[in-house]
């Protein structure tokens, strides 16, 4: 006997079976989880593991605010190809296999941060060639190894504030071939005491300018300041909202000052930079001028965009340093473009200009050529619509009109030349009894058009009343439609 209900029950069973996805069932949802869609929640669910079985149909995994302590390399027993979101915050995760990214190669989206992670050991996100954004702040973090960002080409955000690290490795991001992407890197609040700026002037202007170093214990230099300076300058959010977290450690000062209020304080006697902007073309030769308010300057020398030096006067290869201080660069390309800086040191002032270079990619002459293009193409086009015009409305006469043109026309009185809208009666009236009669021959007669007629117009028999003088007009004449004379009824 069934019991109430059952027949309920079955169908609601093959209804969710019906519409579930895939590789579904009902029940799969793990416990302590809630499932919505594709978007598996198992925040502050008191885990310890990664609940399993997973569905394979998961796009968005939160495991935040648990106790994962460990990521193995089996934390997900399947491939999860539609994982893009994975959030692990607030775990106190002190370890990551570096496989633990095998089975999840989509994923765009991993959040790391508030968790006991003390390195990125080598290769430790090699697995992820999708990842965009990576946060790893609020950790303990100490030593990043050269490798743990490899085959990360599609990285824009970074995030490793409040940590321990005391050298990140710029060098990785200056060639452009590591994380060619990236956008944005956040290294505030961590233990950062001397920043290498000509290797930050080497970065990409757009990462350069979203590079975010508040609340580190800086040394104070006027390289320091003026790259803090310009940064105010162009009003960039990782200065202007976090003057007050930018400072450094001076010698003499019991405490930490700001950066920016380094301008004319002994004992740097820091100038802000000033910045020029030049245009040039492929191949051109241009002068930078190195043009200092300081006096008695002892030394001066040029950084490049690619962070390298230029110190002796002449110089070699494209760059050539003059005896004013002014740089040179001839046969300009595309990658001399660039911010480059003019350190200049004095007996009691210090002065960086930077002179920024753009550099078109056309030559000189390029915008002259191609308005001639654009002009001998608008030439051409009017020629050809004339010739069009002149072939539909100035066509020479056809040879049949040539060859009749020689001979003899007819007398204008006849019928053949005549129109049946003229006023002027086209047929001569002849003896009494006979009107209407023809003056032409019976013979062949030449038409209008030059075409021949056998018998010219046929005879019509008289006729008495009102309409015997109507005329017979040539079916073949055109005049006779197209004549503006009036018509006489």
């Amino acid at each position: 006997m069934a019991r109430p209900g059952a027949p309920g029950l079955l169908l609601c069973v093959a209804l969710v079976a019906a519409v579930a996805p895939r590789g579904t069932w009902c029940g799969s949802c793990p416990p302590r989880c809630v499932c919505a869609s594709n978007i598996l929640s198992c925040s502050q669910a008191v885990l310890s593991a990664v609940p399993a079985p997973l569905p394979r149909f998961t796009a968005v995994l939160d495991l935040s605010h648990n106790n994962v302590t460990r990521l193995r390399a089996d934390w997900a027993p399947g491939r999860l190809a539609h994982l893009h979101a994975l959030l692990l915050s607030h775990n106190g995760l002190s370890f990551v296999s570096t496989e633990a990214f095998t089975h999840v190669p989509h994923l765009r989206h991993l959040d790391l941060s508030s968790n006991r992670l003390r390195a990125l050991e080598e290769n430790l996100f090699s697995d992820l060639t999708e990842l965009e954004v990576l946060l790893l702040y609020n950790n303990e973090i100490s030593t990043v190894d050269r490798t743990a960002f490899e085959n990360l080409n599609r990285l824009r955000k970074l995030y490793l504030g409040q940590n321990r690290i005391s050298r990140f490795p710029l060098e990785l991001l200056r060639d452009g071939s590591r994380l060619p992407q990236l956008a944005l890197l956040d290294l505030s609040a961590n233990r950062l005491r001397h920043v290498p700026v000509g290797e930050l002037q080497a970065l990409p202007a757009w990462l350069r300018d979203r590079l975010y170093l508040h609340g580190n214990p800086l040394a104070c230099d006027c390289a320091l300041f003026q790259l803090m300076a310009r940064g105010r300058r162009r009003r960039l959010s990782a200065v202007v909202d976090f003057q007050e977290e930018l400072r450094c450690a001076l010698p003499s000062a019991p405490a930490p000052v700001g950066i920016l209020a380094l301008a004319g304080r002994a004992p740097l006697n820091c100038s802000e930079a000033r910045e020029a902007v030049l245009e040039a073309h492929l191949g051109d030769t241009v002068t930078l001028s190195c043009d200092t308010r300081v006096r008695g300057a002892r030394s001066r020398h040029w950084v490049t965009p690619g962070g390298e030096r230029v110190l002796q006067e002449g110089g070699n290869g494209s760059a050539a340093l003059l005896g004013n201080g002014s740089l040179q660069l001839r046969a300009l390309r595309a990658e001399d473009a660039g911010t480059y800086a003019c350190w200049v040191a004095g007996p009691l002032l210090n002065e960086t200009l930077y002179v920024e270079l753009l550099v078109h990619n056309f030559t000189l002459h390029g915008p002259h050529d191609t308005l001639n293009t654009a002009y001998t193409t608008l030439v051409g086009c009017i020629l050809s619509v004339v010739l069009v015009l002149i072939y539909l409305y100035l066509t020479p006469c056809r040879c049949c009109c040539c060859r009749g043109a020689d001979k003899a026309p007819p007398p204008r009185d006849d019928s053949i030349n005549s129109s049946v809208l003229s006023a002027t009666p086209n047929h001569a009236v002849g003896a009494a009894g006979e009107p209407g009669r023809s003056r032409s021959a019976s013979g062949a007669s030449v038409g209008q058009n030059g075409r021949f007629k056998a018998g010219g117009t046929p005879q019509v028999p008289p006729r008495h009343g009102p309409r015997a003088q109507r005329k017979v007009s040539d079916p073949d004449s055109v005049s006779s439609v197209f004549s503006d004379t009036p018509i006489v009824v």
